[in-house]
């Protein structure tokens, strides 16, 4: 199923993908999913964020491949952090560059919606707590990062989270490609199966850290080909059975 989150009449709706509607769901998709007898034309609506989290938790350096390319040695346990929830945009919506920001990269990733409360989950019950997967793009003002000396600054202004367009829930995330397109140049390109730390651990061992609620967004780091984007770079996260993430820089 494709889960999408939009705005129809001034109303914000929960739906299902069917064909070339969305067929509103009765209240929020996380408990039961419940179709209505509405349907709405995909082209008279608009995408939101498919997530309502109380916070974004992102790991860092979690691709084998993009510890190769830093020529850093893998850790030994998931490095995490978080974005506020004001840096959500939904597919479509503009990226802006900050000023006094030097440079700004993209990072496509794979990201988890959470489907029910959680804490100290079993790895064995992880999917249990998962409602789907979607795409994210995790937008780093990269000066500010080298010279802070911590992540929180140059990961956190508004819009540098794009999330969507949709939850897909009937993926394996093992081994699914992931690539990034900038202005329709492929920059970066894997496969999930270079997890350093799997789904299942990784919600896990933030779940011993922190309660997980419905909604909440959990990312999985993101590949080697890292790099910069100006105003005006249009850029897209593609991952396998999901589709695309496209937004601008403005």
């Amino acid at each position: 199923m494709r889960i999408i989150r939009f705005l129809y009449n001034k109303n914000i709706h929960w739906g299902l993908i069917k064909e070339d509607c969305a067929v509103i769901l009765k209240g929020e998709p996380f408990k039961n999913i419940k179709l209505t007898a509405k349907k709405v034309p995909l082209t008279k609506i608009k995408l939101l964020p498919p997530a309502t989290p109380t916070k974004i938790v992102l790991a860092g350096l979690n691709y084998k491949d993009h510890a190769k390319e830093l020529k850093m040695p893998l850790p030994k346990n998931p490095i995490l952090f978080l974005k506020p929830i004001t840096t959500l945009i939904a597919h479509g919506e503009p990226i802006i560059y900050p000023k006094g920001v030097g440079q700004l990269d993209y990072e496509g990733e794979l990201a988890i919606i959470i489907k029910k409360k959680g804490k100290d989950i079993k790895p064995k019950d992880v999917s249990r707590y998962i409602l789907g997967y979607t795409c994210l793009n995790d937008v780093t003002a990269r000066d500010l990062q080298k010279t802070d000396g911590q992540w929180t600054r140059s990961k956190s202004f508004d819009t540098f989270c794009p999330l969507g367009p949709w939850i897909e829930t009937s993926i394996d995330p093992r081994n699914i490609a992931i690539r990034l397109w900038l202005n329709g140049i492929l920059k970066q390109s894997s496969s999930t199966k270079e997890f350093i730390f799997n789904v299942d651990y990784l919600v896990s061992f933030i779940s011993k850290a922190m309660t997980l609620y419905p909604g909440d967004v959990v990312s999985t780091g993101t590949p080697f080909g890292v790099g910069p984007m100006k105003k005006g770079d249009s850029v897209e996260v593609e991952i396998e059975n999901i589709g695309k993430l496209s937004n601008y820089i403005k």
